[in-house]
């Protein structure tokens, strides 16, 4: 464990919290983006603001063709860690969840797919609804809540962000997949 601190994109935001280094064993019934022996990072945050800063980084060194997964209960800071990604790709326009749109697109830097399968009965519904051919595509960023409704329709290769809530309101961040390890020193 180590303190560390770090500034969001765009803005002067300092944040100190507390980064744990270590490898991610598979557990059964994952979702097929788990590998053994990926180094993941975990980030804590104390508040909104640093949820906000970290998505600023995340969205700042996103790369063209990126998908992220999210990982979370209700309430747990997806869609707060989505508006921090779209000040990171330098987009003004708010970010609400899409929940009800299932999809929205918002132009920035990369263009910004924030997708949520909430509603949807799994990888068929996805299917039909034309959200798998958007994934990965080049000069975009994929942004999936409830990912784990779509075992089958998220590449192994994508980066995941599991989200945690812990009694206090802190957010337990993990970051997995090769491109975010080099976010939190």
């Amino acid at each position: 464990k180590e303190m560390f601190s770090f500034q969001g994109a765009g803005r002067e935001s300092v944040t100190k919290a507390i980064l744990i280094s270590h490898f991610y064993d598979s557990r059964d019934g994952d979702i097929p983006l788990r590998r053994q022996g990926i180094r993941v990072k975990t980030f804590i945050s104390h508040s909104r603001e640093e949820t906000i800063a970290l998505g600023e980084r995340i969205g700042a060194a996103a790369p063209s063709g990126a998908v992220i997964a999210f990982k979370g209960g209700l309430g747990a800071g997806k869609t707060t860690l989505s508006k921090g990604i779209a000040r990171g790709l330098g987009i003004e326009e708010e970010i609400c969840s899409p929940t009800y749109t299932i999809i929205s697109e918002y132009p920035g830097r990369l263009l910004l797919r924030h997708m949520d399968a909430y509603r949807l009965r799994g990888d068929a519904d996805f299917e039909e609804i034309g959200g798998v051919e958007l994934l990965g595509v080049p000069g975009s960023l994929c942004l999936i809540e409830w990912s784990e409704k779509l075992p089958e329709s998220i590449d192994a290769d994508a980066a995941v962000i599991e989200i945690e809530m812990s009694p206090n309101g802190d957010r337990r961040f993990t970051l997995i997949g090769g491109w975010m390890e080099v976010l939190i020193p």
